[in-house]
C-alpha cells in the first residue's frame, strides 16, 4: 500500500466535498463527524448507521481514491493517532521562542503535505494548459492574497508571457471587464468568500476567459465559479489563522504552474530570462 493510501483521507474529504453528489455528502458528512468511531466499524456498521447500501459506502471509499473500505479506515486511523497532526494546535504562552518556531514550521510542512495528497493532476494539467495558450495572464487577490498575486506576476513575468497582478478592488473589476476569451483571470482567495474576488469572478467569466481559483475550501463560492479550481488545505489555531499555513501552499502551487510553464516553453523562456538578467545586471554593482 502506498504512503497516499495510509494518510491524508480527511484533507482528501474537505477539498473534494463540493464536487459529491447528495448520496457521497452523506457518506463524507459521516464520516467527517465521527472519525473516531468509523475506525472501530465495518463497512456494514457505516451502511446502517447512514441507511445505505454497503456498495455506496465503498464507491465513496474509492472517489477519494482509496482501494475500499479498509484502506480508508486504515488512513484514519493514522490521521487520528499521529502526533504531528496536533503538534502544532499545543502552541501556549508559555513555549520557548524554538519550541514556537519549530511548531509553525511543523504547521507550514503539514499544510504543504496535506495539499500536496489532495493534488488533482487532471485539475493542474488543465491551468497549465490554459496558461500555455493565454494571450495574457492576470492574477487577482486581495489582502494577503494580493500578495501572493503579486508573487505570481513577479515570477510568471520571466516566462514572457504578457501577465498583469491586481489587490485594488477598483482595478481588479476594471482589468477584468477587459478581459476576452483569449485570456486567463487566476483568482486567489483562502476562503473564496470575499465578495470582490467573487464580483471579478462573474465578471471574468462574462468576457469568456477562462478562470483559475486558487481556495483552501472546495466548499467555498470561489470554487464554483471558476472554471479550474486548485486547492490547498491547512487548519487554525489559536495563535495562528488558516490564511497564514495557507500562504505557504498557495506560494508553492503558483511555483507549480511557473516551473511547468518554463518547462513547456523551454527556448522562449530561456530567451526572457536572459534578456531579463541582462537588464536585472545595470542595477548591481
Amino acid at each position: 500500500m502506498s504512503d497516499n493510501e495510509t494518510r491524508h483521507c480527511l484533507p482528501r474529504i474537505r477539498s473534494a466535498y463540493s464536487q459529491f453528489s447528495e448520496k457521497e455528502r452523506q457518506v463524507a458528512d459521516y464520516i467527517l463527524e465521527h472519525s473516531n468511531k468509523i475506525i472501530h466499524s465495518t463497512i456494514n456498521q457505516v451502511a446502517d448507521d447512514l441507511n445505505v447500501a454497503d456498495a455506496t459506502v465503498f464507491r465513496f471509499c474509492k472517489r477519494i481514491g482509496f482501494k475500499g473500505f479498509q484502506a480508508m479506515k486504515i488512513a484514519l486511523a493514522a490521521e487520528i493517532v499521529n502526533p504531528i497532526q496536533d503538534i502544532h494546535e499545543t502552541i501556549s504562552e508559555s513555549d520557548s521562542s524554538k519550541e514556537i518556531a519549530e511548531k509553525v514550521l511543523r504547521s507550514n510542512i503539514r499544510t504543504l503535505e496535506d495539499t500536496y495528497h489532495i493534488l488533482n493532476n487532471q485539475t493542474i494539467e488543465q491551468a497549465v494548459l490554459a496558461l500555455l495558450d493565454a494571450e495574457r495572464i492576470e492574477f487577482y487577490g486581495n489582502g494577503g492574497s494580493g500578495i501572493i498575486a503579486m508573487d505570481a506576476q513577479h515570477k510568471f513575468i520571466r516566462t514572457g508571457l504578457r501577465t498583469t497582478a491586481y489587490s485594488d478592488a477598483h482595478l481588479q473589476i476594471m482589468s477584468a471587464s477587459q478581459l476576452s476569451s483569449a485570456d486567463v483571470a487566476v483568482l486567489i482567495s483562502h476562503s473564496g468568500t470575499n465578495k470582490d474576488m467573487l464580483r471579478v469572478a462573474d465578471i471574468a467569466r462574462q468576457t469568456g476567459a477562462t478562470t483559475i481559483g486558487i481556495t483552501n475550501l472546495a466548499t467555498s463560492p470561489l470554487s464554483k465559479k471558476v472554471d479550474i479550481p486548485l486547492y490547498t488545505v491547512s487548519q487554525e489555531t489559536e495563535f495562528r489563522s488558516e490564511a497564514l499555513a495557507s500562504r505557504i501552499a498557495q506560494l508553492s502551487l503558483v511555483d507549480a504552474l511557473y516551473v511547468n510553464i518554463m518547462i513547456a516553453r523551454k527556448d522562449k523562456s530561456k530567451q526572457s530570462l536572459q534578456r531579463m538578467r541582462e537588464a536585472i545586471s545595470s542595477k548591481r554593482i
